[in-house]
């Protein structure tokens, strides 16, 4: 299982670090140069209010859904053909009411326009998410490996087509256009793959199936809601709260795009992981190995990857984009912080997850979203979106810390304390090197890069990547499967 792990999260990784890092600097960064920091930040405001409803979508279907197939492979038959019809009518409710949240909040005709879209791209997107939940729950991790990066490489040709040949006469709109030819190709892709496992497929309406879906999978639903609102709700807030709000959230939009794309790699590592904690629990397989080596591969290049950012934040603003980089510096700086619990959450969130700890999970996250909610109607009317990076910052710490605590209890983990004096070693020698190493290279990437080779060898100097643990980890299950 562990080499199974290895494999698959190396092949994930390298897909992702192919495909997603040229997205996110290549295609968005530019798409945001192009349209201006306004234009930009009301897409970003109006994208993250339709995430933070997307829950009406999924109803906590596909974590329950790629649990319970990774256990129990029988059910994709009995289960595919009602839940996808039961994505349809929820996509219905969603889009009602997100339209009237947009009545509400007063959206012009134009905003209502560009939201539309939105919201039916984030329907295909749960879709999307949803078919890939089957593949991965039937531990066909290569091929869901790939499907992961489809959509983003569709969007990569045609946002870059229109960015080379028609640039000056660029528009948000045809961003939005581009992603939702990209989630389409990509969902009939991924459904072809499923249809082709399963014997029968029937669009009919059981009732009494989709209640008992529903029932059992709410828990998980209202764990998305609250986990959705406490992480997107800033962008939002900014946007209706300042008076120059539009502006405010495409800086803030500028300083989370890094944020943003490394927490894809940590999604991607977690859905990697819940079929294969899920499958471990069920057999009552020890998971504590696989905890403790997960951890430590995300956790490691985090420290690196969070601490050399912060050093290099002002020049990577800059490089990045043409205005309000000063700005978007100081926000970037607490930000960026914020993944180093989220990476944390998604190995003990993960796991807590797959042993059905729903309701601890639930109420860690309501307590975040008050706590999120609270900072930012204080500090975001005197800060803008400096108040907003801390409040993210305060509740994400919070809520990883509190699963750490809780996973900690359930599975009697042991507290080591050797691994936790060497995290800190690490962390103290990853600071230094930064301090006493910055400037040594008149190029600041150059030097960046340099600096991050030196960690990697402090990672196995101070024992945190062990060569020949993880060769005796591959020779093991070489010799069981």
């Amino acid at each position: 299982m562990k080499r199974t792990f290895l494999l698959n999260l190396a092949l994930l990784v390298f897909l992702n670090l192919l495909i997603k890092p040229f997205w996110i600097f290549g295609i968005d960064r530019t798409v945001q140069n192009t349209v201006g920091t306004e234009n930009y930040g009301l897409y970003a405001s109006l994208f993250s209010l339709s995430i933070m409803l997307n829950i009406l979508l999924d109803m906590g279907i596909t974590n329950f859904n790629n649990k319970n197939i990774a256990q129990h492979n029988q059910l994709l038959q009995k289960y595919f053909s009602n839940a996808i019809v039961l994505k349809f009518f929820l996509g219905i409710v969603y889009f009602i009411i997100a339209l009237i949240i947009g009545f509400f909040l007063g959206f012009s005709s134009h905003k209502f326009y560009l939201f539309s879209f939105l919201i039916f791209n984030q329907f295909l997107l749960s879709l999307i998410l949803y078919v890939r939940s089957n593949i991965s729950g039937l531990h066909m991790y290569k091929t869901d490996s790939i499907i992961s990066v489809v959509d983003r490489s569709l969007l990569i040709l045609f946002c870059g087509f229109l960015l080379l040949t028609r640039r000056d006469e660029f528009i948000i709109e045809w961003f939005i256009y581009a992603q939702t030819l990209s989630y389409s190709i990509t969902f009939l892709i991924s459904f072809f793959i499923v249809y082709r496992k399963i014997n029968i497929f029937r669009i009919r309406f059981n009732y009494h199936f989709l209640i008992i879906i529903l029932k059992q999978s709410y828990p998980y639903a209202l764990l998305v809601l609250l986990m959705g609102l406490y992480t997107r709700m800033d962008m939002v807030m900014i946007e209706t709260m300042l008076s120059d709000g539009a502006l405010q959230a495409g800086i803030y939009a500028q300083a989370f795009r890094v944020l943003d794309a490394v927490s894809m790699f940590a999604f991607l590592f977690a859905g990697l992981l819940l079929p294969m904690f899920s499958k471990m629990i069920q057999q009552k397989e020890s998971i504590a190995q696989l905890t403790k080596l997960s951890f430590l591969l995300i956790i490691t290049p985090t420290l690196v990857f969070v601490i050399g950012t912060i050093f290099y934040g002002w020049e990577l603003m800059k490089l990045m984009y043409t205005e309000h980089y000063d700005e978007s510096t100081h926000i970037f700086k607490v930000l960026i912080l914020g993944f180093i619990p989220i990476a944390t959450s998604y190995i003990f969130g993960t796991l807590l997850t797959a042993n059905n700890n729903i309701k601890q999970l639930n109420i860690v996250a309501g307590i975040g979203l008050t706590l999120n909610f609270t900072i930012n109607m204080l500090l975001i009317p005197h800060y803008g979106g400096y108040g907003a990076a801390i409040a993210s910052l305060a509740t994400l710490s919070l809520t990883s810390i509190s699963q750490i605590f809780i996973a900690k209890r359930v599975f009697s983990f042991h507290t080591h304390y050797p691994t936790i004096l060497t995290l800190v070693a690490f962390t103290t020698s990853v600071v230094l090197a930064y301090s006493f190493l910055k400037g040594i290279l008149e190029n600041w990437i150059y030097n960046l890069v340099l600096i991050g080779i030196v960690c990697i060898f402090l990672a196995f100097a101070t024992g945190l990547f062990r060569i020949r643990e993880l060769i005796q980890i591959l020779k093991k299950d070489m010799v069981e499967d």
